[in-house]
C-alpha cells in the first residue's frame, strides 16, 4: 500500500517541506486498518461517507478539505501563520491515526487522541520538527475530541481545545462528522472539489 500517495491531494495543502516530509514519515507509519475501517461502526455519529471501507480515511480527508477551504477565507486564514496552518492539517490528517490502537481493536480506542500525540513523540527523532512544533501538534490531536472529554465510566480523560488551534481543529472534525455537510469522493477516495 502506497500509503504516501493515498494523501497526495492533502499533502500539497502544506507548504512547509520540513513540515511535508515530516507528515509523509508519519503517514508511512499509521497501521494498516487505519485505511480500511469506518470512521464509525454504529454509524451513529458520523455521515453515509464516513461509513463502509475505508470511511475513516474519507472523514479524515473531509476534515482536512474543510481545514483547507477555511483556511483559505482571508477572514478565517488570516488569522493564521502559514506554519500554523500547515500544522493544523498535518494533526487533522493524522488525528484518528490511531483511532483502533497502535494494533486494531475491535472498536474505537477513547483516548485515540492521547496515544497519536504520544506516538508523534516517540517518533520525534526521525521527524524533521522543532520541539514547539511537536507540542502544537501533539495538543491539537490530543484535544481534537472537544467537550466529549469523558469515557463510558464518566473519568475526565481527555483534554478540552483551549488555544484557538485546538478550536479551528476540534471544528474541523466535528463538521466532517455532521450528516448534513456532505463531501463527495471519486474511486479512489479523493474529495471532489469541481462539483
Amino acid at each position: 500500500m502506497e500509503k504516501v500517495k493515498i494523501f497526495n491531494d492533502e499533502i500539497h495543502y502544506i507548504k512547509n517541506n520540513h513540515i511535508k516530509s515530516s507528515l509523509e514519515i508519519m503517514i508511512e507509519k499509521l497501521p494498516d486498518y487505519f485505511f480500511e475501517v469506518a470512521a464509525s461502526s454504529t454509524g451513529k455519529y458520523h455521515p453515509n461517507y464516513a461509513l463502509g471501507n475505508g470511511g475513516l480515511l474519507r472523514h479524515t480527508k473531509a476534515a482536512v478539505r474543510i481545514a483547507y477551504e477555511l483556511l483559505n477565507d482571508p477572514a478565517i486564514g488570516d488569522k493564521y501563520t502559514s506554519d500554523e496552518k500547515d500544522l493544523m492539517i498535518m494533526g487533522l490528517i493524522l488525528h484518528d491515526g490511531l483511532k483502533h490502537g497502535i494494533k486494531k481493536e475491535k472498536y474505537t480506542i477513547f483516548d485515540h487522541p492521547l496515544l497519536m500525540a504520544k506516538y508523534i513523540e516517540e517518533n520525534e527523532e526521525e521527524l524533521k520538527l522543532s520541539n514547539e512544533e511537536i507540542k502544537f501538534l501533539q495538543e491539537v490531536i490530543s484535544s481534537h475530541m472537544g467537550p466529549w472529554t469523558k469515557d463510558y465510566q464518566g473519568n475526565e480523560i481527555l483534554p478540552k481545545p483551549k488555544s484557538k488551534y485546538q478550536n479551528f481543529v476540534h471544528m474541523c472534525d466535528y463538521l466532517a462528522s455532521r450528516k448534513t455537510i456532505l463531501l463527495q469522493f471519486d474511486q479512489n477516495n479523493n474529495v471532489i472539489t469541481d462539483q
